[in-house]
């Protein structure tokens, strides 16, 4: 990651930051620069995860980003269970597949913070509890907003440090390095 775009010219370095779900993918995209993440989007996940790269893939040329910060679910004790490691497994296998360098940021609690962040669900129309249409849409904003969290946690971390994304080799990310 050396700033510069496919074509060799400076540019903006950008992340995309995500948040993986069993069936939702958030995405956020952030600016090294101006140490700064934005929720993006929501994707669902797709049936394989060279499926769930390609869309990234895109998303990653569309948005010019050079690297990904995927946020990784350990416990409140810091240790990794079950879900950390398919994650691990599935970040590793789409840092690959996109070629892009890839770095992992405690996820703990990022949910919960977003849901905070976004306050209350809204009421139905009739004041009642909200309809599918608006849980399913207040669940994708969680979502992106969680990716965000976890995208600027890294740009926090990483200020004035340089280079924010080393390449990391995929084996050393299988291996729990970060």
């Amino acid at each position: 990651m050396n700033g510069r775009d496919s074509g060799g010219h400076a540019g903006p370095r950008r992340l995309l930051g995500i948040d993986l779900g069993k069936r939702r993918i958030g995405i956020a995209l952030g600016d090294v620069e101006t140490h700064s993440a934005a929720p993006l989007t929501m994707l669902s996940r797709a049936r394989t995860t060279d499926e769930d790269a390609r869309v990234l893939t895109r998303l990653a040329e569309e948005h010019r980003a050079s690297g990904l910060v995927v946020g990784l679910p350990l416990n409140a004790d810091g240790s990794e269970g079950p879900q950390a490691t398919l994650t691990r497994e599935w970040a590793a296998a789409v840092a690959k597949a996109t070629g892009l360098p890839l770095r992992f940021r405690n996820e703990h609690l990022s949910s919960v913070r977003a849901e905070q962040r976004i306050g209350r669900p809204a009421r139905g129309k009739s004041g009642g509890p909200p309809s599918a249409a608006q849980r399913d849409a207040r669940r994708a904003r969680i979502d992106r907003e969680a990716a965000a969290l976890i995208l600027q946690d890294e740009l926090d971390a990483t200020a004035g440090m340089g280079e924010v994304l080393p390449p990391v080799e995929v084996r050393a990310a299988q291996r729990g390095t970060s």
